[in-house]
């Protein structure tokens, strides 16, 4: 620690801190422009200068750093006198177009101005004029060079934090303006972060453009719904309708920084695709109902098939309340413990449950990639979970962590990685034992016998496995590391063997501890709560708290806190549900906020099962496919509708609030769970939101001690769950044999996620048409080019789509995002097949593909069996 005086105040900052951030410790305030607390200083714009006692010249603040015994003024005659200089440089050619600029009213120079700067400039030349027109530089963000006061703030969070060098500037000096590659964005994410951290309106948001002023909106602090990362968003409406999105730098995970999803992606809640009435099946057709006569004939349907199993299946979107809610009803008003919460993928929860309990942790992330080796397996981080990708590529390159990939799919963090190593779909179980058995083979005498030989009897002998370089590269910087990390993508769960898969990591996160490598892990979850999701009990073989359903003492704890008994049998997951619906055994299906016509990778398996069921309940905010099958049809309260709380991939509990009344005729959830309760004659209490919460709290361990009003504006952490670590090895996975030919894959876009984004007429004009990206090399083996239609065939179906080469991209695979409803890519899967064997070559004839003039896979109609407005 070193100590430092400011304006007469004394304190000790640890050493290699600057003057500013000492300065901002005291609550003195120093003028920046250029300054970003999450990148390295750049001292360009010169208002931050201070006085050091015993320097002839006065010293940026922000890349001085502190010395023992530093005497530091910061509001000197001089220090005034030299700011003001600053300010009437940078309003000599600034414009004054104030009453017009969307930045009035939050504008940084605005305030220095008012604050620090000249009451009347010097200067008389003309301004200087760079295009007398703003430049919309993108379908989002639009561009007046006039106004920029050269602080790199953009170019500097394109390159460094976002990595996609998409901005840059040209000229130098006063002349110096900030512009895209021959004046476009074409290639840019589309995050609009540039446009939060500029300090004037020189980058603005397209969209928001001339709608509102700051002094207008009523804004609302809440939490992102479309990925795991659990990004803080400030949302802002005007007279009740959605205007924009911002974020705050002192608040959230994300630290400011937003991705394309989190920025442009709300107006979904302003779709028009919404569910507006109850509707009922009459004569094979959808119909709008009052929500008394849904009542009546929802009554009269529940109990014609009481005597039958029952299934459900809830979105990861929903929040904890919701999640928890759904599940007691199923289990203490429906009898059953079939649910689940995913429609793409059934978690294996004897694997997945262990893993939870001995090596998750809930912890932040910038804490958790605090190592200096971090391993991420699987997905691509890129384009699933953008902002963390910011966050690992600030551990990269700032505090000089190793991060290691090991996925079947290329992202832009590959160049920031020390080691690649790329897998073939569904082999990544066979290279993480080889991984676990170099480490075994490496340590040598630092194991014990016994432990070797356990290794050795389940992973194999190092000997046998293949000993690629990168693999050896892996093994050894894991083993030379102080502390790792493992961060594994949700995707891994898609694989038929996807227990096999937690297993190996499970294997490598023990061989890891035994290595005295501390290691920390998390997923990396492509839905906003399905952490929350698991740790509620929508599970078919866990209950809330991620106790098993077995457990006499966990059930007999919840029985006595819900006064209802628990069935002991562990339930069935969504392909056992849909199998007992073909087999004519569920009586009713309740499905609530999810889609899986459209998602699960099996469309005509999934349509059979649906429809094969007594009595299909649907209960969602928006007109899905599966609600043109259901039987009923129960409009929901959408995200920004209803209060709650989702907990993401850190284990942070967040408040999700309420910044619209529900649209039409649509219900809380929490109140559509009381009434079909009620028509089954029972209670389900509680049933507000906050009376959820506390009872999730008594209930549930990793939640004990929470409070609404103590989550604050972070927050809080859930704890993990005491359980002892797991011991022993799982044995070795099956032999993993490479097919010939091209496999599909699938996942998400870096422009939607799932298909509640694809709602948002914003992303649209800006996200990708539906493409099918292949290695450069096989398409020109194809005869196909980047840009060409083509054809992708299975042995269940084809779609078409447009080509998009990628030079990385590894031989032998397809990747079509899922994103797409009018593609209907599940129409070419078939269940337990991932990945999915398929051929590509060029279409005969080109059409652009839209929502209205896409071709389905299998030629169905969106929503088929409807009549009326809904």
């Amino acid at each position: 620690m070193v100590s430092i005086t400011i304006d007469g105040h004394t304190l000790e900052v640890e050493a290699g801190s600057t003057v500013l951030q000492a300065a901002q410790r005291l609550g003195i305030d120093i003028p920046t422009f250029c300054y970003l607390k999450r990148l390295p200083p750049l001292a360009s714009c010169r208002m931050c200068l201070v006085e050091i006692e015993g320097l002839r010249r006065l010293q940026p603040s922000c890349a001085t750093a502190v010395t023992d015994g530093m005497v530091v003024r910061t509001n000197t005659p001089l220090i005034d006198e030299t700011r003001s200089s600053m300010l009437d440089m940078l309003l000599a050619n600034h414009p004054l177009d104030c009453p017009i600029c969307d930045k009035g009213g939050e504008c940084e120079l605005q305030d220095m101005v008012m604050a620090y700067g000249p009451r009347r400039s010097e200067f008389r030349d003309p301004k200087r004029v760079f295009h007398s027109r703003d430049i919309r530089l993108s379908p989002v963000i639009i561009m007046n060079v006039n106004r920029c006061i050269q602080c790199q703030r953009c170019v500097r969070m394109c390159e460094e934090v976002v990595g996609a060098v998409a901005l840059g500037t040209v000229e130098k000096g006063m002349d110096t303006a900030v512009t895209g590659f021959e004046g476009s964005l074409a290639s840019c994410d589309q995050c609009g972060n540039c446009v939060e951290v500029c300090p004037v309106g020189a980058l603005m948001s397209f969209p928001y453009r001339y709608k509102a002023r700051p002094w207008d909106l009523a804004e609302t602090d809440t939490v992102c719904p479309h990925c795991g990362t659990g990004c803080q968003l400030t949302v802002g409406a005007r007279k009740g309708e959605f205007m924009r999105v911002r974020s705050k730098e002192e608040h959230g995970v994300n630290r400011e920084t937003l991705c394309v999803r989190g920025r442009f992606g709300l107006d979904f809640v302003e779709s028009r695709d919404r569910i507006k009435r109850p509707m009922i099946r009459r004569d094979g057709v959808l119909v709008p109902v009052s929500w008394d006569e849904a009542g009546d004939y929802l009554r009269r349907r529940l109990a014609a098939v009481e005597n039958k199993a029952a299934g459900g299946l809830a979105s990861a979107r929903l929040t904890n309340e919701v999640l928890y809610q759904f599940q007691k009803l199923m289990r203490t008003v429906f009898r059953t413990n079939n649910i689940d919460c995913s429609s793409r993928w059934s978690a294996p929860f004897d694997t997945l449950g262990p893993l939870l309990a001995g090596f998750y942790t809930r912890a932040p992330l910038p804490e958790v990639i605090g190592k200096d080796c971090v391993l991420v397996i699987g997905g691509n981080v890129t384009e699933e979970n953008p902002v963390t990708e910011y966050l690992l590529r600030d551990a990269v390159r700032q505090r000089q962590a190793g991060l290691h990939l090991l996925s079947a799919r290329p992202s832009r963090l590959d160049a920031d990685a020390r080691v690649v190593l790329r897998v073939r779909p569904g082999g990544e179980a066979a290279s993480l034992a080889e991984v676990v058995a170099g480490l075994a083979a490496a340590a040598g005498e630092s194991l014990s016998g016994d432990t070797l030989d356990a290794v050795g009897a389940t992973i194999g002998d190092p000997s046998e496995n293949t000993g690629r370089e990168d693999s050896d590269r892996l093994v050894a910087d894991l083993r030379d590391s102080r502390g790792v990390t493992v961060l594994v993508s949700v995707g891994l769960l898609r694989s038929p063997e996807a227990r096999a898969m937690l297993q190996q990591v499970s294997n490598l996160l023990q061989a890891l501890r035994m290595l005295g490598k501390d290691p920390a892990m998390q997923f990396l979850f492509d839905r906003a709560n399905q952490m929350g999701a698991w740790d509620m009990g929508v599970l078919p073989a866990a209950l809330p708290g991620l106790r098993a359903v077995t457990d006499d003492a966990a059930r007999a704890a919840l029985e006595r806190g819900w006064g209802a008994e628990i069935p002991s049998e562990p339930g069935a997951n969504l392909d056992t549900i849909l199998d007992l619906c073909i087999d004519g055994r569920i009586g009713a299906l309740y499905v609530a906020g999810t889609d899986p016509l459209i998602a699960y990778p099996d469309r005509d398996f999934v349509k059979r099962a649906l429809g094969a069921a007594d009595l299909l309940i649907v209960q969602d905010t928006f007109l899905t496919d599966t609600a043109g099958l259901a039987e009923v049809v129960l409009p929901a309260a959408g995200y920004g509708e209803e209060a709650g709380t989702f907990t993401n991939n850190e284990g942070r509990i967040q408040t999700v609030r309420k910044f619209r009344e529900p649209a039409f005729e649509a219900r809380g959830n929490l109140e559509i769970f009381e009434l079909v309760a009620a028509l089954r004659r029972q209670v389900l209490k509680p049933s507000m939101q906050g009376e959820v919460f506390d009872e999730i709290d008594r209930l549930v361990p990793a939640y004990q001690g929470l409070t609404l009003d103590g989550l604050g504006a972070d927050g809080a952490f859930t704890q993990a769950d005491p359980t002892p670590p797991a011991s022993g090895f799982y044995p070795a996975p099956p032999t993993f044999e490479v097919r010939d030919g091209l496999m599909l894959v699938t996942g998400d876009c870096l422009f939607h996620n799932g298909y509640l984004s694809e709602r948002s007429e914003i992303l649209n004009t800006v996200a990708d048409d539906p493409y099918v990206e292949m290695n450069a090399q096989e398409a020109a083996q194809l005869g196909v080019s980047d840009g060409d239609q083509v054809v992708v065939r299975s042995a269940q179906g084809e779609l078409t789509a447009k080509l998009k080469v990628n030079r990385r991209f590894p031989r032998g695979l397809v990747f079509v995002p899922e994103n797409y409803r009018a593609l209907r890519l599940n129409g070419l899967m078939q269940r337990g097949e991932y990945p999915c064997p398929v051929e590509v070559q060029k279409a005969h004839a080109t059409f652009e593909i839209g929502a209205d003039t896409a071709p389905a896979a299998n030629g169905e109609d969106l929503a088929p069996g409807m009549a009326g407005s809904p």
